[in-house]
């Protein structure tokens, strides 16, 4: 498979092109969403791709959607690189196991994160101030420890380059109204909720994770990426232990590295050794062979 750091499609227009994925408008009413291997860290587009990580991002994704299709509709057309426009086939070495074709719809402005464990910037947030985006806590709480029921915790949506910040529900209300705030809320605890059941017969913990929805004439969808390795925390249950950071099947890994480096976040990030890249790539590759049973490569 072929590693794909970025596409250059010129038959049709680049709507987008973030921190992972680049975005081309087929029609007006239909995107093409090619997820490539480029890895972000702390919002920072890293330097060098991570082989095969587009792929199980997208794979892994198309899975849960299938998944959760009881729960909410999503904006799916086709992952088939046959179905595709014609003008697309010069591509489908680039495209193939890592693109959809997906309905155009108008994302939120907000990303909807369920917490089910204290870890990250909810961990950060709480030794300083003894909430989680204005949740209170009990006072004892330790790192990792698995909470007496999951959180919704949204966050504001950044650009590349800058950071995502953790909001109130009621903040989160007066962005998108009352009834859609807790609409999107209910999705997500209830997508939460089986994937991590799900997971956890598969041996791994799902300690966080982020949604993002869309409206197509006026319906709510589920969009981008589900329960990835990117968009979530996912830690090996038999190694579970609470009060210190956890080895993880995700890009804490790779975030825990350059933690050691003196890195001030900011880009440009620091050059990847071949033995970390290398290793982050197994890690994508071994949580999507866990949850699906199957070998990408």
């Amino acid at each position: 498979m072929k590693v794909v750091a970025q596409t250059s499609i010129k038959e049709y227009p680049l709507l987008s092109r973030g921190k992972v994925r680049d975005i081309y408008e087929i029609d007006p009413s239909t995107l093409l969403i090619v997820t490539t291997d480029r890895m972000s860290a702390f919002d920072v587009v890293m330097n060098e791709p991570i082989p095969f990580k587009g792929a199980v991002l997208n794979q892994i994704t198309l899975f849960w959607m299938e998944m959760f299709q009881d729960i909410v509709e999503n904006h799916l057309i086709t992952p088939d690189v046959d179905e595709f426009p014609k003008d697309l086939e010069p591509y489908r070495e680039e495209l193939e196991g890592r693109s959809v074709l997906v309905k155009k719809a108008k994302p939120l402005p907000i990303e909807c994160i369920v917490r089910g464990y204290i870890t990250g910037s909810g961990w950060k947030d709480y030794r300083n101030t003894g909430k989680v985006c204005g949740y209170d806590l009990p006072e004892d709480l330790v790192e990792s420890q698995k909470l007496q029921q999951p959180l919704f915790t949204p966050s504001t949506k950044a650009d590349v380059g800058d950071h995502d910040e953790n909001i109130t529900l009621n903040e989160a209300r007066l962005r998108i109204g009352d009834t859609l705030a807790g609409k999107v809320e209910e999705l997500s605890m209830a997508i939460y909720a089986k994937g991590r059941d799900y997971a956890a017969q598969k041996g791994i913990i799902v300690a966080d994770t982020k949604f993002e929805f869309g409206e197509i004439n006026g319906r709510l969808v589920l969009i981008d990426e589900v329960l990835t390795p990117d968009s979530s925390r996912f830690w090996p249950a038999d190694r579970y232990e609470p009060g210190k950071s956890q080895p993880s099947f995700d890009k804490q890994y790779l975030r825990d590295w350059l933690e050691t480096t003196g890195w001030d976040k900011k880009a440009p990030a620091p050059a990847l050794p071949r033995e970390i890249i290398e290793e982050t790539g197994n890690k994508y590759l071994l949580a999507y062979r866990l949850l699906t049973g199957k070998n990408l490569v």
